[in-house]
């Protein structure tokens, strides 16, 4: 073999996040073919990731349509990607993570008997209805992936549990390596209201919520939530990127609109994304990837879920899972406001996700797969 074809497929912004920067490292190598498939599952929000990382897809399935499910989703990413496959055969080809672009692609790869390998394997919940598809997304990926890169050893684990210990690599999260590229101490904000907050003086919160799962009385007690601790906190200041989900935005409307020290904005581009979570005292989320980012930067996060696939943090200390009572989010939330050593303890916990060289393992892995290489990268050790 002269050139390894490798094809990354992915079709949201968290995926175009934690891809955008191994497709920079596969294109380095000279003994590398990269070729970038979107399947447009989201369509602005992914965007907006390709540009800031100039990343520019060789195939674009443009798949969303509105008020789009589940079905559509899967049917029109398989069929798109047959077409893909039949005129560019890759080597391998790379999904990442646990959306439904996610669990299709790596389907159609199979179907078509060309090898899957699955970037951030092993994460497990242990409960196929939460996060809802996530967890099925990931282990039906996992039962197709011919090679895992594993970010953790503790997701290593969990695919030993299952029966897979062949072809398992573990290689930190390559959201790490891009956050060495997108935060700087000297950057603007293209949303311009953030760079009207006082970061020195103000105890400014992060706050997301959209999962599918907290929607219902989750998603109200907490919206509710936030809207007492502003209420309480009055020289804080909540910073809300709403997600474009109509539910998402009738709720938040609905408690926070209207409060002084509530910002509700549009959703963020990830270099904007990343410099505010630098800069803000603590995070509050229903995100999986903001659990692995935030940690990074020392900042501390209330999980606004029952269980995370993320447990290393919570083990390390940085990451507190406070569920979706109203009561309980406001009690860890103001122990993080004023209890000093608790907020020291949290910010200062070492995070375990990775050292920012994900993405030239990975590549060190690929090649050694494919017998281009001599030996494996190295593991990731927290």
């Amino acid at each position: 073999m002269n050139k390894l074809k490798v094809m990354l497929v992915f079709g949201t912004r968290p995926e175009a996040i934690k891809m955008a920067p191994l497709v920079k490292e596969l294109k380095k190598h000279e003994n590398i073919e990269c070729l970038v498939c979107v399947t447009g599952q989201h369509r602005e929000m992914l965007d907006q990731v390709l540009s800031a990382f100039e990343v520019t897809p060789d195939f674009d399935l443009a798949i969303m349509e509105k008020s789009q499910t589940l079905y559509t989703v899967t049917a029109k990413a398989l069929t798109g990607l047959k077409e893909v496959f039949d005129r560019n055969r890759p080597d391998i080809v790379l999904v990442h993570g646990d959306t439904t672009t996610t669990f299709a692609s790596a389907l159609a790869a199979f179907y078509d008997k060309i090898k899957v390998g699955h970037v951030e394997a092993g994460l497990r919940s242990f409960d196929k209805n939460s996060p809802y598809p996530e967890e099925m997304n990931r282990v039906l990926t996992g039962r197709l992936a011919d090679i895992h890169f594993a970010p953790t050893a503790a997701n290593a684990d969990n695919l030993k549990n299952e029966g897979v210990t062949k072809d398992v690599y573990i290689t930190g999260n390559t959201v790490i390596d891009a956050l060495k590229t997108t935060v700087r101490d000297d950057y603007v904000f293209e949303c311009d209201e953030l760079n009207h907050i006082d970061y020195q003086n103000k105890k400014v919160v992060l706050m997301t919520a959209h999962r599918r799962e907290n929607y219902g009385l989750p998603m109200e007690n907490i919206m509710s939530a936030v809207a007492e601790l502003a209420q309480k906190k009055r020289d804080a200041v909540f910073v809300y990127p709403v997600h474009l989900s109509p539910y998402v935005r009738e709720t938040a409307s609905k408690y926070l609109s209207g409060l002084e020290n509530v910002m509700l904005i549009e959703p963020l581009g990830v270099f904007d994304m990343h410099n505010l979570m630098d800069r803000v005292y603590m995070v509050m989320t229903d995100s999986g990837g903001l659990q692995e980012e935030a940690p990074a930067l020392g900042k501390p996060v209330l999980v606004l879920r029952r269980e995370t696939e993320r447990p290393e943090a919570v083990a390390a200390g940085t990451v507190e899972i406070v569920g979706t009572e109203k009561r309980d989010i406001i009690e860890s939330a103001l122990r993080l406001f004023d209890d000093e050593a608790h907020y020291l303890k949290m910010k200062k916990a070492v995070n375990p996700y990775g050292d920012g060289e994900a993405c030239r393992r990975i590549c060190e892995n690929l090649l050694y797969y494919f017998g281009m290489g001599d030996k494996p990268a190295e593991s990731f050790k927290a």
